[in-house]
C-alpha cells in the first residue's frame, strides 16, 4: 500500500524538521514533505499527491488564510488543519469558513497532534473513496464504463434496468459519442442471456455485397472464394443477443431480409436449401433520424416498428454537463493506467472550463482530449492553462475551425513524428505563457513551473525561445 503524503508548511526551519520527525517515527505509513515558502507549498501540491497539509497561519509571504485559499483552489478537496501558537475562537472560525478540517495550538502535544493527524489522513481516505464510489454508477454486473450521477443519467440507469428484464428487442437512439454500445452491454448484462454471448458489429463497417453472409452465412460454394461454409453472426449470437451498432446504414436490400429474420426468428445462409431457427436477442442503435429516413424510403417502416419494440434515448454531454467532473477524472484514472503514470486530476477551475465547452463529439471527444492531456500534464494536477496550451489559444473550448478539404486530405504524418510536433507545441505554447506571465523573469518561471531553473533554460534553448522579449518595461 503506498504511503500517505503529509505536506508541512511552516517558516521555521527547527518546527518543520520536529514534526517531520515525530510524524515519520510515530506514523509508518506517512511520507513527510515540507515547505517553508507558499510557492514551495503550491509546488509541491501540484507535482504530488498530497493527502493532508498542516498549515501555519503566520507565514513570511502570505498568511496561512491566504495560502489555505490557494491550495484548496488547486484542489478542492485538500484536508488541511491549521497551526498558530496565536489561537483564538475567531481564527478557527476562520479557518473553518475557508475549508479547513481542524485547527491545533502551538506549542503542541504529541498524542494530540498524531491524533489530529490520523483523523485528517482517516477524513481524506473517506473523501478520496467517496468520489471514487461515485464514479460508478452501481454495483450490480454490467453498468462497467457507465458513469454519471445527473438526473438525466439516473433515468438512463432505471430504463437500462427495467428492458434487461424483457426480451424484447430495443432500439437505442442517440448522438455519436453518448455510449450506445455501452448501453447495448449493460442491458445484455443484465437480462437473463448475460452468461451467453454479445455479438456486436458495426452496420457501416461492412461492405454492402458481405452484408448478407455476414448476418446468415453461407454455405461452400455460394460464391465464388466461398470454399467452405461460414457461420453468420445470428448463428453465432443463438442464445444470446446480436448488437447492430448504427442500423440506419444498412441497405434496403438487406433490410428485407433481416425484417424476415426478425420476424420468423429464423434465418436462410445463403447457398442453404432451407431454414433453420435461431435464439436471438437483437439490440439495434442509429444516431440519425430514422423517421425521415422512413420519409425518403430509405428505412423500411415495418422495420423501424420491428425493431422499435422498446427505445432508450442516450443523453448528449450537453444534457448531463454537471456530470463531466466524474466523466473526466474517471478518464483521467483509466488514461494513467494505460500509459503506466501516477495518478492525475483536475483542479476546480479546469472542470468548470470543461462544462463550459460544447462538446459536439460528447462523451467520446471529452475522453479523447483527457488523454492527450493526461499524456502531455507534467504534473499530479491538471490546470485551466494546460487545457488551453493543448490546442493553442484557447481553441479547444470554443468553436472549432473547420479542416479545409486539402488539409482533411492530407496523408498522416507517422505516429513518432506526430507526437514530438503536438509535444513541442504544447512545450513552446507553455513556456512562451509562463514568461509571459512573469514578465520574461526565468527563476519565477521555472518556480512555477516546477521545473528546475537549468531544465527551463535547456527547453528554451531547444525552442529558440528567448526571455528578453518578454520583460516589461519599468
Amino acid at each position: 500500500m503506498p504511503k500517505e503524503q503529509v505536506l508541512i508548511v511552516d517558516d521555521e526551519e527547527d518546527m518543520l524538521e520536529g514534526l517531520r520527525r515525530i510524524l515519520t517515527q510515530e506514523l509508518e505509513q506517512v511520507e513527510v514533505v515540507t515547505a517553508s515558502r507558499a510557492r514551495q507549498a503550491l509546488r509541491l501540491l501540484r507535482q504530488l499527491p498530497i493527502d493532508l497539509v498542516l498549515l501555519d497561519i503566520r507565514m513570511p509571504e502570505i498568511n496561512g488564510f491566504e495560502l489555505l485559499e490557494a491550495l484548496r483552489k488547486e484542489d478542492p478537496w485538500l484536508t488541511a488543519v491549521m497551526m498558530t501558537a496565536y489561537g483564538s475562537i475567531e481564527v478557527a472560525v476562520e479557518a473553518m469558513k475557508l475549508g479547513a478540517y481542524d485547527f491545533i495550538t502551538k506549542p503542541f502535544e504529541k498524542e494530540p497532534l498524531l491524533r489530529v493527524v490520523r483523523k485528517g489522513l482517516e477524513r481524506n481516505r473517506l473523501i478520496r473513496e467517496n468520489r471514487h464510489l461515485r464514479l460508478r454508477v452501481c454495483d450490480a454486473p454490467g453498468f462497467e464504463g457507465l458513469v454519471g450521477q445527473s438526473p438525466p443519467m439516473r433515468r438512463l440507469y432505471e430504463r437500462i434496468q427495467a428492458i434487461a428484464r424483457t426480451d424484447y428487442t430495443v432500439l437505442i437512439r442517440g448522438e455519436s459519442g453518448t455510449g450506445k454500445e455501452l448501453v447495448a452491454r449493460a442491458i445484455h448484462a443484465l437480462s437473463k442471456r448475460g452468461s451467453r454471448h454479445l455479438v456486436a458489429v458495426s452496420c457501416p463497417a461492412v461492405p454492402e455485397h458481405l452484408l448478407e453472409s455476414e448476418f446468415f452465412g453461407h454455405k461452400r460454394g455460394a460464391f465464388t472464394g466461398a470454399d467452405r461454409d461460414q457461420a453468420g453472426l445470428f448463428e453465432e449470437a443463438h442464445g444470446g443477443s446480436l448488437f447492430l451498432d448504427e442500423i440506419g446504414d444498412i441497405p434496403v436490400s438487406i433490410q428485407i431480409k433481416l425484417l424476415r429474420a426478425l420476424q420468423e426468428q429464423e434465418i436462410k445462409p445463403l447457398g442453404a436449401a432451407k431454414t433453420h431457427k435461431v435464439d436471438v436477442r437483437i439490440l439495434a442503435s442509429t444516431n440519425q433520424n430514422i423517421e425521415e429516413k422512413i420519409n425518403s424510403r430509405t428505412f423500411r417502416e415495418d422495420l423501424y416498428y420491428r425493431l422499435n419494440v422498446a427505445t432508450i434515448q442516450t443523453p448528449s454531454l450537453q444534457e448531463i454537463s454537471e456530470d463531466i467532473p466524474l466523466l473526466a477524472n474517471h478518464f483521467s484514472r483509466i488514461a494513467c493506467t494505460e500509459l503506466g503514470l501516477a495518478p492525475k486530476r483536475f483542479t476546480s477551475e479546469a472542470l468548470e472550463e470543461l462544462m463550459r465547452r460544447p462538446w459536439p463529439g460528447n462523451v467520446r471527444e471529452l475522453q479523447n482530449l483527457v488523454r492527450r492531456v493526461v499524456m502531455f500534464s507534467p504534473d499530479s494536477l491538471i490546470r485551466s492553462q494546460e487545457l488551453r496550451a493543448l490546442e493553442g489559444s484557447g481553441r479547444a473550448f470554443g468553436p472549432r475551425p473547420r479542416v479545409p478539404e486539402e488539409r482533411a486530405a492530407a496523408p498522416l504524418e507517422p505516429y513518432g513524428r506526430a507526437k514530438e510536433q503536438l509535444l513541442n507545441r504544447f512545450t513552446y505554447e507553455y513556456v512562451t505563457d509562463l514568461l509571459a506571465k512573469t514578465g520574461g523573469n526565468v527563476t519565477r518561471a521555472a518556480e512555477l513551473s516546477g521545473l528546475g531553473r537549468a531544465s527551463l533554460q535547456k527547453i528554451m534553448r531547444r525552442l529558440d525561445i528567448r526571455s528578453d522579449g518578454y520583460r516589461r518595461e519599468d
